[in-house]
């Protein structure tokens, strides 16, 4: 368990499970709210990548876990949260490793992916069509919904949705203003997939209402694969089915 500091000064918190092996590790970056624990190591996804024989590296990302947890928007986004996985490589002297996101995580993976040579593989899971338009009224507003959810009391929130990134919050013990910040900054504008060159894997689960039209994503991603598994938002996670696809796609 470690922390390093980042390019603007923000400390980042990482954990490595280490096996010999001759692949590349293998770097998970969960999802909003989440944490390196809540989103891999409690679904048994780190596990079962160890059995594999893959090392692993999970970090928290900034705002989230471990991690500094800052209360101005503008050190968050996932632009950010990808220099971040760059500066982490730096830090372990790391020249190649496969990159596995998580919702959030998913969107960091596919900005990593168009400007990181160091990614050999790469996975975006719980995301899909919406991600090429970003920045449609619909997201713009959903941004401010849920940043004003995360400071209101958890009583007044109507909508489900809100709802329950509010009580995964208060299970979590997040900092709910660096949530609120983070979710006025989540990423708006185009990413260039077209620049994506690692072999790309999407996995969705079926149910998911965040992963809705997931080939819509993987067309947009030279030579993307895509894997659609039974399960929603937070079910998918503990799914075999999920980890093996995973597993699988990583070992070539």
């Amino acid at each position: 368990m470690s922390r390093f500091k980042s390019f603007d000064g923000v400390e980042i918190y990482y954990q490595c499970w280490l096996r010999k092996s001759a692949e590349p590790p293998v770097v998970l970056h969960h999802g909003y709210v989440a944490n390196s624990r809540v989103n891999w190591v409690v679904p048994g996804i780190v596990r079962r990548l160890n059995l594999a024989g893959r090392s692993v590296i999970a970090l928290d990302a900034r705002g989230h876990g471990r991690s500094d947890k800052p209360h101005d928007p503008a050190v968050y986004g996932e632009a950010r949260m990808a220099k971040d996985f760059s500066c982490l490589l730096d830090e372990l002297e790391l020249d190649e490793v496969d990159l596995v996101g998580y919702s959030m995580g998913g969107t960091v993976a596919l900005l990593a992916g168009t400007q990181e040579r160091r990614i050999r593989r790469l996975v975006a899971g719980g995301i899909g069509g919406n991600t090429l338009n970003l920045n449609s009224p619909y997201h713009v507003a959903g941004r401010k919904a849920l940043s004003q959810a995360m400071l209101a009391s958890r009583w007044s929130i109507r909508n489900p949705t809100l709802a329950g990134f509010r009580l995964l919050a208060d299970m979590v013990w997040a900092d709910r203003k660096a949530m609120a910040a983070q979710a006025l900054a989540f990423h708006s504008s185009r990413i260039p997939l077209e620049k994506i060159t690692a072999p790309t894997l999407i996995i969705a689960g079926d149910k998911d209402p965040f992963a809705r039209q997931p080939r819509k994503l993987q067309k947009a991603i030279p030579g993307a694969q895509l894997t659609v598994v039974p399960g929603d938002h937070s079910s998918v996670l503990l799914r075999p089915s999920f980890q093996r696809a995973i597993v699988d796609f990583l070992q070539g």
